[in-house]
């Protein structure tokens, strides 16, 4: 099964704190989601590949490490925009594809319509963001999309989930790790995260 992977900070709860309030402007909620992003891409990139490269400072030469591979930052429209600035803002190299997706009304379940990824992808590390993991369908489709263009070591970013999300995603994809700064109760009767925090995508860009 998928390894869960919970990132626990006191700068981050406070952030938390702040986006979950209701009475939370679109701006304030915009910039802490970007903040929470960088804080939680030193966790997320803990175990990644290094290399040996030879550098010369300015007293002499030395042996220093640099990332083995590029990392590919694939952001679920269009909520996971809200978290992409803050993962490059540490990763500046990294490049940046998309997969936007809907939900059918009548199967529920997400299509595809569309998906533009860099060809690192095939290589690279890529981290799949989206903000809420909720039911799971739309984390299993995008991750579905990149698996069929070649992607293969993929991580699921996210800052709330509930257990029936990551119960949808694990079983599909043991094995893409999920990292998460909380894991909520519950999805309510309308798909929705108890507590959570409402439809991230309304509240990041101002159509709520």
């Amino acid at each position: 099964m998928a390894r869960v992977v919970i990132i626990n900070h006191p700068l981050i709860e406070h952030k938390m704190a702040i986006i979950r309030n209701k009475a939370t402007d679109t701006k304030t909620f915009r910039e802490n989601v970007n903040e929470i992003g960088s804080l939680v891409t030193y966790e997320i990139t803990r175990d990644l590949a290094t290399r040996p490269v030879e550098v010369e400072t300015p007293i002499t030469k030395t042996v220093c490490q640099v990332l083995a591979k590029e990392v590919v930052i694939v952001p679920i429209l269009r909520a996971g925009l809200g978290m992409v600035d803050g993962i490059q803002l540490v990763i500046p190299t990294a490049k940046i594809g998309h997969i936007g997706l809907y939900r059918d009304e009548a199967t529920l379940k997400p299509v595809e319509y569309y998906v533009k990824l860099p060809n690192e992808v095939l290589n690279a590390t890529i981290l799949v963001v989206d903000p809420m993991l909720a039911t799971g369908g739309s984390s299993v489709a995008a991750i579905n999309a990149i698996k069929a263009r070649g992607g293969k070591d993929i991580r699921f970013v996210g800052l709330v989930g509930c257990p029936e999300g990551i119960k949808v995603l694990s079983e599909a994809h043991p094995d893409v790790d999920i990292y998460l700064v909380k894991v909520d109760e519950r999805l309510n009767e309308v798909g929705y995260i108890v507590p959570g925090l409402g439809d991230c995508g309304d509240r990041l860009f101002g159509t709520k």
